[in-house]
């Protein structure tokens, strides 16, 4: 783990007392999960001062019973929908920030480069660009701690009967009180507007945004129309903003078919 990781961890763990708590239930594989990241990002960096968030892994099942087609485990070269999932849990034994930061890349390398995310060379590739301890990470991949993490999140997607992905379960500080369950894909004020119910206040406290160098630290590549949003500016005026960042060597563009991408270099 790194001296950021750890230290982002750290502060997370010493700001878990928080009024909400958020269950997050993902499939990396899903697209409404990838768009359901950026709604996320943009409700941590105004709002998640008031909630913790605990993202849960709820690969399709229909995906798991599927074959596994190993066609030469000499070469390495092994395929399943599975392995996704157990590689996330596996970086995530890295830190918590290694994890959010694999499986954004792991999206990204599927949604906008169409690679096939479930070979385990793939994500190899995946965890040498998200930074993690190679060596590390192959061996937490293939030991049972990451399978078993995996397992633990399936039994959870299944005792709080979660039947649609993406899906988040908002819990108050009251253990009595039933979570408020939202299934679906929403827009991000249905988000909030929950966020402010459950907490029983007419007003929050809105977080400004940090600055565009702080914001890449967080998030190391983002989206043209991320940033936008995170500023409240036209997808324009946030392109010409990073397009400064360019000039001064501190970002690289990426583009993509669909999409232009926003690298710390």
């Amino acid at each position: 783990m790194s001296n950021l990781d750890l230290a982002e961890d750290i502060r997370e763990h010493q700001a878990s007392c928080k009024p909400m708590e958020l269950y997050v239930f993902m499939d990396p594989m899903n697209p409404a999960c990838w768009e359901l990241q950026s709604i996320i990002r943009k409700l941590q960096i105004e709002y998640g001062h008031y909630f913790s968030m605990r993202m849960i892994l709820s690969t399709q099942l229909s995906a798991l019973n599927m074959s596994m087609k190993n066609t030469d485990m000499a070469g390495g070269e092994l395929e399943h929908p599975a392995l996704p999932s157990v590689a996330i849990k596996a970086a995530e034994l890295q830190g918590k920030r290694a994890g959010n930061r694999f499986m954004y890349k792991l999206q990204e390398h599927l949604f906008l480069q169409s690679r096939n995310v479930t070979s385990y060379d793939v994500l190899l590739e995946i965890a040498e660009e998200a930074e993690l301890d190679q060596a590390e990470f192959k061996d937490d991949f293939h030991s049972a701690h990451s399978a078993k993490a995996f397992q633990c999140d399936l039994r959870i997607t299944r005792e709080m009967e979660i039947s649609e992905v993406p899906s988040i379960v908002f819990f108050n500080e009251c253990i009595e009180d039933e979570g408020v369950k939202v299934s679906g894909l929403y827009s991000y004020d249905v988000y909030l507007t929950i966020l402010q119910e459950m907490l029983g206040k007419d007003r929050l406290n809105r977080q400004s945004p940090p600055s565009l160098d702080d914001l890449f630290i967080k998030y190391p590549t983002m989206a043209t129309h991320e940033v936008a949003s995170i500023y409240n500016i036209s997808e324009q005026t946030a392109e010409r903003e990073l397009k400064k960042q360019v000039l001064q060597q501190k970002l690289e563009r990426i583009p993509m078919q669909d999409e232009t991408l926003w690298k710390v270099k």
